[in-house]
């Protein structure tokens, strides 16, 4: 009997984020994020995407195996792809866990995606009804009248992982309202007084365009 034609492995996102801000840490922390073991402030994570989307238990297999300390937060197979986010305190087994997964699929780091930006926008001073609306939606804290809002979009969606968490370590006076960073596009909703959003937005503009990687 013939073997079955397995599709290899696509390594979409192989994303690092060390030191996790106090904020993110606590939103990655949330059910609806870590359904596993929730990551603690100055923790490092490393999160992965791949294709096809079953491929993503042979990934985190790969991980656990290699460094069984270190712990599963978020492991997701949506329609098309699979994601895994695995963290620790010690950085040196993080990268070993990933040095694992790409061994074990035979990828680099170097072969996932380049972020792209699709939008940004600062609005300053919303309104009190914008505040109220924009808070019955959201995964992390509130934002209130008269904030200044700073909206981001990008693609791969789990980009908006590291920009979550190299804007704060910027701005650390923003308020991190809601990161959607599964699915089509990465989302991030960040509020404050104008000169910290402005101050994330061009950090997370610099740090995104500075990760290698190939050409979606």
């Amino acid at each position: 009997m013939a073997e079955p034609n397995v599709a290899p492995t696509e390594l979409r996102v192989y994303l690092l984020v060390e030191d996790l801000r106090e904020q993110f840490a606590a939103y990655m922390g949330t059910p609806t994020r870590a359904r596993g073991y929730p990551p603690y402030v100055g923790d490092h994570a490393l999160i992965i995407e791949v294709a096809p989307a079953l491929a993503i238990e042979r990934v985190i297999d790969l991980a656990l195996r290699a460094v069984p300390s270190i712990q599963p937060g978020i492991l997701f197979v949506e329609r098309q792809f699979g994601v895994l986010e695995v963290h620790g305190r010690d950085l040196g087994d993080v990268t070993a866990a990933g040095e694992a997964i790409l061994a074990g699929t035979g990828a680099r780091a170097r072969d996932q995606l380049r972020p792209r930006i699709l939008y940004h926008d600062v609005i300053d001073s919303i309104t009190d009804q914008h505040a109220v609306i924009l808070n019955r939606n959201r995964q992390g804290s509130m934002i209130l009248p008269g904030d200044s809002l700073l909206v981001f979009e990008m693609t791969p969606a789990l980009f908006a992982a590291v920009a979550a968490n190299e804007a704060e370590r910027a701005a650390p006076g923003v308020t991190l309202v809601d990161v959607q960073m599964i699915g089509a596009a990465g989302r991030l909703y960040l509020g404050g007084r104008h000169d910290d959003v402005t101050t994330a937005r061009d950090h997370i503009i610099k740090v995104l365009e500075a990760i290698d990687g190939r050409e979606q």
